[in-house]
């Protein structure tokens, strides 16, 4: 699909994953990236798996750093410091994530990326660890960092608050160069951004060239919810069962006509290799009614239109499924005339 950068694992957590990022590494043509705590070893199991970007991650925060980490901010530093040199040495790309950014001080995070920049990092990634980031003030976080690092930035967004996606946008327009997604937004707790919708906003919101090729979207995200076991909801953006369905009479009318009248206007369902769906409920209108019909094969009057869309509608309010097959039955025992029936 063109994507860029493939964060594939963590290779100190066990064999297994080990030899799965070393596969990815040696299969993929795009860039592997391997994650690493600022731990000696965590470091060099990384470094053995081929991946060609290393993401070391270290709490930052003092909460994190007392009461998980168990250190201090200046052991931090040091070490964080250290296990960039040592990925700059090895001649792969280090990325150094200061975890929990969002909830540490300032001017610790200051004082942290002027170290690892002076190391040599050539990308800071900037994560709202805990999801408790909203635009405005991710914007200004990623715009501070910037000021303090000439390498580039990179963001990782949690969506506890459902402003992953808005969240990452706000750091590319504040001057990021890359955003951590995963497909469908399988992640810790409420999940991660998107990649459906990170993209999809991208190019179609700003009007940017991602160089992903989006219309395979689709495809993807049925292949991850089918081997994570992680269903998508039906709303879900750009992937859902219901993002390009229509129940709503005259949203159906409008979408019949033009499409750019209820959708978006700049993301159709082809273009994430998706398809745009009437569907039959209490809110269904005639519209709709009249072009399931019509691809059934029946040619039925305004009147004969009318009566079965209110027996949709009655069958939808009883909270019943109602499906084309069951439009075809109630065109049938009205006795609608069909194309067949004509050619005969």
């Amino acid at each position: 699909m063109g994507t860029h950068v493939i964060e594939a694992g963590f290779p100190a957590n066990g064999d297994a994953e080990f030899e799965a990022v070393r596969d990815i590494a040696e299969s993929t043509e795009a860039t592997t990236c391997a994650l690493a705590r600022i731990v000696d070893d965590d470091v060099e199991t990384a470094l053995d798996t081929g991946a060609g970007m290393v993401h070391i991650f270290a709490s930052t925060s003092d909460v994190q750093i007392e009461d998980s980490m168990h250190a201090t901010r200046e052991d931090v530093k040091e070490r964080a410091v250290k296990a960039v040199e040592r990925v700059a040495e090895a001649g792969a790309s280090p990325m150094f994530s200061p975890m929990d950014a969002t909830r540490t001080d300032p001017e610790y995070m200051d004082e942290i990326v002027e170290a690892v920049s002076e190391a040599g990092v050539e990308w800071i990634n900037v994560p709202d660890t805990c999801g408790v980031g909203t635009p405005a003030r991710f914007a200004d976080l990623v715009k501070r960092i910037d000021e303090h690092t000439d390498a580039r930035i990179d963001v990782h967004t949690h969506d506890d608050f459902g402003m992953a996606t808005a969240n990452a946008m706000a750091g590319l327009e504040a001057g990021a160069d890359q955003v951590q997604v995963s497909v469908n937004g399988i992640g810790e707790r409420a999940g991660n951004a998107a990649f459906e919708e990170v993209v999809m906003a991208a190019e179609g919101v700003y009007g940017v060239d991602t160089g992903i090729d989006t219309t395979k979207i689709t495809e993807v995200s049925e292949l991850v919810a089918e081997y994570s076991e992680v269903s998508v909801p039906v709303n879900k953006p750009v992937v859902g069962a219901n993002a390009f369905a229509h129940e709503s009479g005259i949203h159906a009318a409008g979408v019949i006509e033009n499409s750019d009248t209820f959708e978006t206007g700049v993301m159709k369902p082809e273009m994430v290799g998706a398809r745009r769906e009437f569907v039959l409920g209490k809110h269904t209108g005639t519209h709709a009614v009249r072009q399931h019909l019509q691809q059934s094969g029946f040619t039925p009057t305004e009147t004969e239109v009318r009566h079965i869309t209110r027996r949709v509608k009655d069958r939808g309010a009883e909270k019943e499924r109602v499906t084309v097959s069951d439009v075809r039955r109630f065109a049938q025992e009205l006795g609608v005339d069909s194309r067949e029936e004509a050619g005969a």
